[in-house]
């Protein structure tokens, strides 16, 4: 397995996990008081409109060449960070 793979696989268990953990989040605002849920469903789906943009950019990663995919990498990790915080602000708000 090359770097290129290893590293797609990295983001690929990453997706997984924070899909995961906003379906686990998602139960809880259906869980909560109507008035709450409206903030906890907005957070939701912007984390989840932010799992599609790192999607795309997966796909677009592996659809590269071994000498391009070096240079997608930086818009591969802004858009990784962008995603953390979304799944980050969706669970905080559950604390």
């Amino acid at each position: 397995m090359g770097l290129k793979e290893a590293y797609q696989d990295k983001l690929e268990a990453q997706l997984k996990e924070w899909t995961a953990t906003l379906d686990q989040v998602k139960a809880k605002a259906d869980a909560a008081e109507a008035s709450a849920r409206i903030e906890y469903y907005k957070q939701i789906d912007g984390a989840r409109a932010q799992i599609a943009a790192a999607q795309a950019k997966l796909n677009e990663l592996k659809a590269s060449t071994e000498d391009a995919w070096a240079s997608l990498k930086g818009g591969v990790e802004e858009t990784w960070a962008n995603l953390k915080t979304a799944v980050d602000g969706a669970v905080s708000k559950f604390k």
